[in-house]
């Protein structure tokens, strides 16, 4: 006879906030973020990227995603089995989804986020979101190094 051990199930932690497509929406994305964060009480490895990626994202979604009158959508979903965390900022402007600019497109003052949002998360990338807009979204895991 052979017995197997009760496994507790996974569980998923979110967070999800709508929030105007202004500067001041992007800074409360950020502090909103921020909160959440430490409220999961998650590594400070994985927190400090989060925070700097959710940053990222929502100035985007702000600056580059904007439609007059459309919020943003700020969402963060943790695994606790595995410790991976997804940050999922969604804008209501569609059309060409963002990449990662070449060395010679980082010239000017803008255009370094993305470049950011890649050297910080383990795996991004981007979705179509209907019925018009994008969800630009990023997966933070611990590291061992």
């Amino acid at each position: 006879m052979s017995a197997t051990l009760p496994q507790s199930p996974g569980t998923v932690a979110t967070f999800a906030q709508l929030l105007s497509s202004t500067r001041r929406g992007a800074r409360l994305a950020r502090l909103l973020a921020t909160t959440q964060l430490r409220a999961w009480d998650l590594s400070p490895d994985v927190t400090e990227r989060a925070e700097q990626i959710a940053a990222e994202l929502a100035a985007n979604a702000a600056l580059h995603g904007r439609v007059q009158g459309r919020d943003f959508r700020l969402a963060l979903t943790l695994d606790t089995t595995t410790g991976l965390l997804r940050i999922a900022v969604t804008d209501a402007r569609g059309g060409q989804l963002p990449v990662v600019p070449t060395d010679s497109a980082t010239d000017g003052e803008t255009g370094r986020g993305l470049l950011m949002v890649d050297a910080l998360a383990d795996r991004w990338g981007t979705e179509p979101h209907q019925p018009g807009g994008k969800t630009v979204w990023a997966e933070v895991g611990h590291r061992t190094s």
